[in-house]
């Protein structure tokens, strides 16, 4: 199997792009349902994260996410405290639904700190999903509610868009139109199929 690891920044169109790829026919892997998961009761994080931040960021189902936000985002050190309980277990998450597909076609796997976690590492290809500030800002307003302060908080607390392009194998220009983002999609899912077989 191959397996790609898929980042960009705060709003770039990442999931946009992974859906695309999926419509392809990519085994689509997405970190942040696994964070949902492992966040709720009983999941793997909920009383790590509640004996590292308290009772405060307890919600009905499990860890109030936008009460975590509204600590971590303000404080790098107690950002840098979530992700050392986090990532471990969204690892583990990776393996568990990796293992489903093993052996069959690609796999694309959205990780929003790809190369800040070093997810980077257990990959075969990395695309980067770019996209210009202004339409970030606009689309995490639309679709996360964050005020502008809000998501340029959560940009700057990711490494910069222009390390991850450097440090990408494919880049993705998603600042213009769907019709342009999905052609692009389609020349790299050649080329990855093409590999795949190999």
């Amino acid at each position: 199997m191959l397996v790609v690891g898929l980042t960009g920044g705060l709003a770039t169109g990442k999931s946009t792009v992974t859906a695309a790829f999926a419509r392809l026919g990519a085994k689509a892997i997405d970190t942040d349902r696994i964070v949902h998961k492992e966040m709720r009761r009983g999941g793997r994080c909920y009383a790590p994260i509640i004996r590292a931040f308290g009772t405060q960021v307890a919600g009905n189902n499990g860890i109030d996410r936008k009460k975590l936000a509204a600590i971590v985002f303000n404080d790098r050190r107690k950002l840098k405290r979530l992700e050392r309980i986090v990532h471990p277990k969204v690892r583990l998450g990776i393996n568990e639904e990796l293992e489903k597909y093993r052996g069959r076609g690609i796999a694309v796997i959205e990780v929003p700190l790809l190369f800040e976690a070093g997810f980077d590492r257990y990959v075969d290809t990395t695309i980067v999903v770019t996209s210009l500030r202004n339409a970030q800002i606009d689309r995490a307003a639309k679709s996360l509610k964050l005020t502008r302060t809000e998501a340029l908080r959560r940009i700057h607390a990711q490494l910069p868009l222009r390390d991850k392009i450097r440090r990408a194998d494919i880049i993705i220009d998603n600042s213009k139109t769907k019709t342009q983002t999905h052609k692009q999609v389609k020349a790299i899912w050649q080329k990855l199929t093409q590999r795949a077989k190999k």
